[in-house]
């Protein structure tokens, strides 16, 4: 099984990269995470719709191969670290790749939330889409290691 982000967003600064970079190295070779990252829409006079549009068309070329899709929303499921590798546990079992996506500055199209497997959201605070990016790294990494039985994460 393979794990993908799919990130709207310009080059991130070089701390969430090298920091994103150091959890994907310790993902274990039978469960590999990748970044995609998938260029926004130029603003210009375009609406915001017109904007999620492009973006939506961009990430289902991007979704091709995914067998399931989890959208980051504010308005997902809040999970605690276990309850994320229970889910994740399952996903293993059930196969397939999975592609979590994180949308622009202007959200995610709404037609593309409801195609999606799931929805889930890291926090109730307003994150840096790159800041997410890492985090959601970190999290994936996490939920591995809980996954595999390893001492990273320390409940209590």
């Amino acid at each position: 099984m393979k794990l993908a982000i799919l990130a709207v967003g310009r080059k991130p600064p070089a701390w969430v990269a090298q920091g994103c970079a150091e959890y994907l190295k310790r993902m274990p070779r039978e469960l590999p995470l990748a970044i995609v990252e998938i260029k926004p829409e130029t603003r210009g006079s375009k609406s915001r719709e017109q904007l999620l549009a492009a973006e939506k068309a961009r990430l289902l070329a991007a979704l091709n191969g995914y067998g399931r899709v989890v959208v980051l929303d504010e308005r997902g499921d809040d999970l605690s670290t276990l309850r994320l590798a229970e889910r994740l546990q399952g996903w293993m079992r059930a196969g397939g790749a999975t592609a979590f996506v994180i949308g622009g500055a202007d959200g995610i199209d709404q037609d593309l939330k409801l195609q999606a497997d799931e929805a889930i959201r890291l926090s109730s605070l307003t994150l840096p889409h790159a800041l997410a990016r890492l985090i959601l790294c970190e999290q994936l990494y996490r939920a591995t290691s809980v996954v595999r039985q390893h001492p990273y994460h320390r409940e209590g």
